[in-house]
């Protein structure tokens, strides 16, 4: 006789293994540091009735279908065995169809959706993911009356530590600059089923800032020099630039405020703790005037071209001045007033790759105490919680300076996030950071947290192993401070398996078996389980998932991030080479260089890779209706021509060194070709579109002018980034480049262009490379191409299996053997 109960994967049995387990948090030094806050917090959540309905309302929105077939409701901390939990039950209530057939209970709003998601993930085989990447997939869902129950004793999950963080600081810009509450409704729904409790909630602080600033006597002309446009932002709340893209016009700092609010009132709805800025420092140039007294300092140049005062060398008000106190305990007075709450946690970033004036730890320890003043001033409960990125980025920061820093605030009032934990862990070397909570994260009392990407570059990427197991094994350390994990990453909406994963290890008391979990995972995404989609995604895991070198994953393809350097610095020495080969005699050899660019980053073998993209497009018959196969498929494709495009470039330069013409010739409008080529793939999928980034910038604009001035804001961070001379590129160029249909043909393409014609030019004329005139004529192409108005595609069109099929056939069939990780002697480093 069949069994009523489903077949559990290895995985799952192992986390069954430790849900009936009544424990509480794990008593970290950490936890035990903040547990003031979090009975402060408590006592402050929306009553239990609103985080019922606000959790209904996020069933209604994802399963309409079922929204009478689950009953929700609040319980203790107590019930839950002392921590954060779900509770997962049959109701004890069911009698008939039309009956609500499953009682998830939870600590918070967060924690009852967080339970919805595992039912849904575990029982009924179901996914949930962005809708960029795929959407989610509840097909497999039984109908309503139907729905699988648990066993008879119920399940029990609880948190392992306290908090599951959210965002970087520039995800508001990378990702956040253009949304509207229809988007930001969808993604703190979101954020609730990944079990978030504590994300960043930025928007609509220049608004605040407004108010607070016309109190020190500055007017609109001071703060239209100060902020940043709307897509840069995030660097100008940092201190980093000023005015680059601005101004802000007053219908965007009041549009911004509202939808702030709405926003907040969501995420209190739900039980989450919004994290809400600080004052970090960073003020108007025209306060040294009105304030001639205070310790302002000049800040250097932040990678403008020349320096440019108009953009950058930002200025600092010394956390020392009496008027850094006023002026924080201000902006906390104004954002209580505004929202008419807090949650008692506040981000700040006073030295996020600014580096402070002196490395007296005296110096360091009194501007820390300084800064947590300002905050505590307008909160007395209030807690500074700081992203670690500055100890990793900067070498300012040795082990003096971080214990000052770190020791410079009580104990419990600094939470530090361990931003690229998931790769270069902070917490392991520090010592716990000598003491102080942290958050692992994929970023780190600390906050454990996941970093993964850069700029929303589109790139598939991971370390599925270090995120199944790093937060298990801070946790578990001798005297850990770790008080939650985290992710954050600067861009969304890309790889959806690592964020699946790591949104699990929020609740995960033991380490994962990644390649169980694995198994399960492409069954769950696409619906049902391929054999041969389970085989490609086996391969995925340890190659494109398995990158173990430490590197940073910033995407540096050429197509993406053409070189602007002369070809003759370029060796080939990889050229026709196999991974772990020396290079033969005669290739050509690494000149020196003065002009530089990072090279593209290869960790896996393509050949492989290859193999798993075509089990990807043998199983397009049975899978063509999921859209989030036709999103990795796409994706997949995508990632195989791009290195299949870094090779071709260097057969081009080869060509270039042999002088010969026909070669150069051959193989450059084979790359071009490829770029059109790859254009039309991506135009296949909603997820790889220029169109819905530059619309959605103009849908916020009230009239043409603005219209003009956002849409150049998202040209520009896509390309130049930040400001050049006729003649010398943004030193930020391509750094937020996107694979996105209409990029490729539009700008990349005709970009690339240019640089073989000089090729073609010096050849054919016998000369130098005309290096000068490439960038003259490119970087006019850039600047035309931001201020251009042309329209592109919001909805994808095209058959993705169709079009994968035809590109593999085309390029890749048979030449996986000549697609190898490039020598690191090819690509000069910036």
């Amino acid at each position: 006789m069949a069994s009523k109960f489903p077949t559990f994967s290895p995985a799952f049995t192992i986390l069954l293994t430790i849900l009936f387990l009544d424990l509480a948090y794990s008593s970290t030094v950490g936890v035990r540091h903040i547990s003031r806050l979090l009975e402060i917090q408590d006592r402050e959540k929306a009553p239990p009735y609103v985080q019922v309905a606000a959790a209904r309302g996020v069933l209604r929105r994802l399963l309409p279908s079922h929204s009478s077939s689950f009953d929700f409701q609040i319980v203790s901390k107590e019930q839950c065995g002392g921590a954060s939990c779900f509770m997962i039950k049959n109701n004890p209530s069911f009698r008939r169809r039309g009956d609500p057939r499953i009682l998830i209970s939870g600590v918070t709003g967060v924690e009852i959706l967080a339970g919805l998601h595992w039912y849904l993930k575990n029982l009924c085989n179901s996914h949930i993911s962005w809708d960029k990447t795929g959407g989610a997939q509840l097909f497999s869902v039984p109908k309503s009356g139907l729905l699988t129950p648990v066993q008879d004793a119920g399940i029990l999950v609880q948190r392992p530590v306290p908090w599951n963080y959210y965002q970087n600081a520039v995800t508001s810009s990378y990702t956040f600059a253009w949304w509207d509450w229809e988007r930001w409704e969808k993604e703190i729904d979101w954020m609730a089923l990944q079990g978030i409790n504590l994300p960043l909630a930025f928007t609509g602080q220049e608004a605040i800032w407004q108010k607070v600033f016309q109190k020190f006597n500055m007017s609109k002309s001071d703060l239209d020099e100060f902020f940043g446009g709307p897509a840069f932002l995030a660097w100008s709340r940092m201190g980093n630039l000023h005015g680059w893209g601005g101004p802000l016009p007053q219908s965007w700092l009041d549009q911004q405020l509202i939808l702030q609010k709405k926003i907040l009132v969501r995420m209190y709805e739900l039980g989450m703790t919004p994290v809400l800025p600080a004052f970090s420092g960073n003020v108007p140039a025209a306060l040294k005037t009105t304030y001639p007294s205070a310790k302002i300092t000049r800040l250097g140049n932040w990678f403008s071209v020349k320096s440019d005062p108009r953009w950058t060398c930002t200025y600092l008000l010394d956390a020392t001045d009496p008027l850094f106190v006023e002026i924080g305990r201000a902006f906390i007075d104004q954002q209580v007033k505004e929202y008419g709450r807090t949650s008692h946690i506040y981000n700040c970033d006073t030295f996020d790759e600014n580096t402070p004036p002196d490395d007296a730890p005296e110096y360091i320890s009194s501007l820390g105490a300084a800064i947590f003043r300002g905050m505590q001033s307008g909160d007395k409960d209030g807690v500074w919680l700081m992203q670690g990125w500055l100890f990793s980025y900067d070498p300012f920061w040795r082990p003096p300076q971080m214990k000052a820093l770190l020791h410079s605030v009580p104990a419990g009032k600094l939470v530090v996030l361990d931003l690229f934990a998931e790769v270069k862990p902070i917490w392991s070397t520090t010592e716990q950071f000598y003491g102080v909570p942290y958050i692992w994260k994929v970023i780190f009392l600390y906050y454990r947290c996941m970093l993964h990407n850069f700029a929303g570059n589109v790139e598939m990427y991971g370390v599925l192993d270090a995120i199944a197991s790093g937060p298990i094994h801070a946790r578990i350390s001798e005297n850990s401070t770790m008080v939650g994990v985290g992710m954050s990453m600067e861009g969304i909406e890309q790889n959806p398996v690592v964020y699946d994963l790591m949104s699990e290890m929020a609740f995960q008391h033991n380490k994962v078996d990644a390649k169980a979990w694995i198994d399960q995972y492409s069954a769950r995404r696409y619906g049902r389980s391929t054999p041969s989609i389970q085989d490609a995604w086996n391969i995925l895991y340890h190659t494109i998932y398995n990158c173990t070198d430490g590197a940073y994953d910033k995407n540096r393809d050429v197509i993406v991030a053409f070189p602007d350097v002369d070809p003759s610095l370029i060796s080939t020495l990889s050229e026709g080479l196999h991974q772990n080969e020396k290079p033969v005699a005669g290739s050509a050899v690494l000149k020196e260089v003065t002009d530089s660019f990072d090279r593209p980053h290869l960790w896996y073998s393509t050949s492989e890779v290859i193999h798993a993209l075509e089990l990807f497009i043998a199983s397009g018959d049975e899978l063509s209706e999921s859209s989030a196969y036709r999103y990795d498929l796409v994706d997949l494709s995508r990632q195989a021509l791009s290195k299949y495009a870094n090779q071709l470039f260097l057969k081009v330069i080869e060509a270039y060194h042999s002088n010969d013409v026909l070669g150069v010739a051959h193989d450059s409008k084979k790359f071009l070709d490829l770029v059109e080529d790859m254009d039309a793939l991506l135009a296949c999928h909603d997820g790889f579109l220029l169109g819905p980034w530059l619309e959605s910038a103009k849908k916020l604009a009230q009239d043409e002018e603005q219209e003009k001035q956002f849409e150049w804001n998202a040209r520009t961070q896509i390309t130049m980034w930040f400001d050049n001379t006729e003649e010398e590129a943004s030193l930020l160029r391509d750094y937020g480049n996107k694979y996105w249909s209409g990029l490729l043909r539009d700008y990349y393409g005709p970009r690339a262009a240019i640089y073989f014609k000089y090729l073609t030019k010096s050849l054919e004329e016998g000369g130098e490379f005309g290096l000068k005139d490439w960038r003259r004529e490119w970087i006019k192409l850039t600047n035309n191409w931001q201020n251009s108005r042309k329209t592109f595609p919001v909805k994808s069109t095209g058959n993705a299996i169709n079009i994968s099929r035809w590109l593999f056939d085309k390029y890749l069939l048979g030449s996986a053997s000549d697609i190898q990780p490039l020598n690191e002697a090819a690509y000069p480093r910036l």
